[in-house]
């Protein structure tokens, strides 16, 4: 998107004036996510924000096998197909730095985050969240600590060098990192953290020093958000909501800085009311990635109960066994979620299925998981969805296919049990 900069900085502006205005980002590179939030930006005649992350995607394909220009095409290859203008879409990156090489020596790991960056935004990424927070294998120290606060400065400022003279456009950049790391939480939080005043504050004077240093003065007028843990958490089974009165002495320390606003991730199944209050508090990006695939999970779920209903007395069809197909997937290829889960066997296999965290997006590419989404999709549009079982299992969408307004067909259903969770998005982001 053209002035991407114009646009953000008016954000920064409103919020500063007293009006409660945001953003949401779209962090997900699910095809029917991303068409849902096309179509969403389209109701609401706003741009759209979509995210990919540095493990999502970067020069060597990440666990989404795209690059940095992949990506894109993929994306635009999705607008046209619904006509959706190209220009409104805003590309961020997102913890772009070396979190996929932290394993490596920092000289390594650094040089391919520099590569990352570049690529990130000589594709189109106008939208920056620089990230070097994380212990690279010879850094010294407690490595249960936070790494020090001044390298972390140092070594940002050395992506944002490089981002800068790898783009002709206006960049925009969003410094700091939340407590939880990249890819959502390991387990559930007890008492999930907020970030300390102190933090915040010293996180903008070191970059603001670093950046300098770097003679990236112009650079550092181009840093409109700083990421912050405001308490907002998920965990397998669990969701803390956002309480404003935990973060007042946070959110009243932004005011202090009026060119910044707040960046929070893990939004995910927050309250209409909490999102609300985020952004009436400063946070005016909010980040939204794993709630959008399990909606989306859920409606795909919700449409192998159908079939199974509807095969009963339709003998002649091959069931998609879609579930089933989904679980195997990640039964054989457990690397995505093993970390995240923890228990017996059948605690394992609920969670794999229904977990908040949503692992199950790492596997909707899978092979057989797409032949299987294929036959399900093959047998209801054959077949028909009778209007009693969407009011049995879909009834918001029952009164608008009722009204003409929707379609009655299996895409058209997920899409908009997932645009039911971005129209509260884009209410909490209105005044």
């Amino acid at each position: 998107m053209k002035n991407t900069s114009f646009f953000f900085k008016e954000i920064v502006r409103l919020q500063k004036e007293g009006i409660p205005r945001g953003i949401c980002s779209i962090c997900s590179a699910n095809s029917f996510v991303i068409e849902a939030a096309l179509e969403q930006s389209l109701n609401d005649d706003r741009p759209v924000l979509i995210e990919s992350t540095c493990n999502q995607v970067n020069q060597f394909g990440g666990y989404t096998a795209m690059t940095p220009q992949d990506f894109v095409k993929y994306v635009y290859d999705i607008a046209i197909s619904i006509n959706f203008p190209l220009e409104r879409i805003i590309f961020g990156g997102d913890h772009l730095g070396p979190h996929p090489w932290k394993g490596e020596h920092s000289r390594a790991a650094m040089k391919k985050a520099c590569e990352l960056v570049k690529q990130y935004v000589s594709a189109g990424f106008t939208k920056i969240h620089v990230d070097a927070s994380m212990h690279l294998a010879d850094d010294p120290g407690d490595r249960t600590l936070p790494l020090d606060p001044a390298l972390v400065a140092e070594r940002d400022a050395n992506i944002c060098s490089v981002a800068e003279e790898s783009s002709g456009e206006d960049l925009v950049y969003v410094i700091g990192a939340e407590v939880p790391t990249p890819g959502g939480t390991l387990n559930v939080l007890e008492s999930p953290l907020i970030t300390e005043v102190s933090d915040f504050k010293e996180t903008i004077e070191l970059s603001q020093e670093a950046f300098i240093k770097k003679g990236l003065s112009d650079a550092w007028k181009q840093v409109i958000a700083v990421v912050v843990q405001l308490g907002a958490e998920f965990g397998s089974h669990t969701i803390h909501e956002f309480q404003p009165e935990k973060t007042r002495k946070l959110c009243n320390a932004l005011k202090e800085f009026p060119n910044f606003v707040f960046e929070a991730h893990s939004t995910d199944y927050q309250m209409e009311t909490c999102l609300k209050q985020m952004v009436e508090n400063g946070i005016a990006i909010l980040k939204v990635g794993p709630c959008l695939t399990f909606t989306m999970r859920e409606a795909i779920f919700l449409l192998c109960y159908i079939e199974k209903e509807l095969l009963k007395t339709h003998l002649g069809f091959q069931k998609s066994n879609l579930i089933e197909a989904l679980d195997d997937a990640m039964r054989k290829n457990p690397v995505h979620w093993e970390k995240y889960y923890h228990g017996s066997d059948e605690d394992l296999q609920f969670a794999r299925k229904f977990s908040f965290s949503d692992r199950s997006r790492y596997y909707w590419s899978d092979p057989n998981v797409q032949q299987a989404l294929r036959r399900l999709f093959s047998n209801l549009e054959v077949l028909g969805i009778p209007l009693t079982l969407i009011s049995q299992f879909f009834p918001k969408q029952y009164s608008k296919i009722r009204n003409g307004s929707l379609k009655n067909t299996p895409k058209s259903l997920i899409k908009d049990k997932v645009n039911d969770i971005l129209k509260v998005y884009s209410y909490a982001v209105t005044p």
